[in-house]
């Protein structure tokens, strides 16, 4: 698996347009400023503008409980909150990069 890390403080249209151009399987986001409803938003807003409907977003950080229904209505696929193990975040990755690939070649 090989891992595109874009830096910090990236705009969401800057992580979407690497996302296309490099053909990536998940979107990876680490939100710690407390954005994360407005960058997310507009993420996963120009993720579906450009017709990319296919690629799972995932989100880390300081994420208060209460947001976290309102972030996955919008489409984020899972939330990791501080103190989740690595393990389970390779584990989802992994999943989830596999079930887009197995769905890519259906």
């Amino acid at each position: 698996m090989e891992v595109i890390y874009t830096g910090v403080r990236q705009t969401p249209e800057q992580v979407v347009e690497t996302a296309i151009q490099e053909d990536v399987d998940v979107i990876g986001v680490s939100i710690l400023s407390g954005a994360h409803i407005t960058l997310m938003k507009r993420l996963m807003e120009n993720l579906r503008a450009k017709g990319v409907h296919d690629i799972p977003v995932f989100l880390g950080g300081t994420i208060p409980l209460p947001d976290i229904s309102e972030i996955e209505g919008m489409g984020i696929d899972r939330v990791f909150l501080p103190g989740t193990s690595l393990q389970e975040i390779v584990k989802y990755v992994y999943d989830a990069a596999l079930n887009k690939r197995k769905k890519k070649h259906e």
